[in-house]
């Protein structure tokens, strides 16, 4: 009776790059263009823009430094937080509710 050949080196390794490939190609890529999207996003930012931060705190923007954002809430009421912490505006908040409506449709 014949033993099988052991497979090579690189033969062991094809299934093994082909989940990186897969990885990359399905995990690491998107999220790359979403955090350069994002990061265009904040850059882009200025007063009077409605925003929606990342813990769900609507409000419109009172100030901006490079580091941080004043958040006018209600009259009167400002709060001060990261600018890295502002997830979305509004009107892409908006936009993306509607089209969530006429999918389901």
């Amino acid at each position: 009776m014949q033993q099988a050949a052991a497979p090579s080196t690189w033969e062991m390794m094809i299934p093994f790059l082909f989940f990186i490939g897969v990885f990359y190609f399905l995990i690491l890529r998107p999220q790359g263009k979403r955090q350069k999207e994002h990061q265009g996003f904040l850059s882009n930012l200025k007063r009077g823009d409605e925003v929606v931060t990342a813990s769900g705190i609507l409000g419109r923007i009172e100030g901006l430094t490079d580091q941080y954002v004043t958040l006018e809430v209600a009259d009167g009421v400002r709060i001060k937080m990261l600018r890295a912490q502002v997830a979305t505006s509004s009107r892409n908040l908006q936009k993306n509710e509607k089209t969530q409506k006429t999918d389901k449709k």
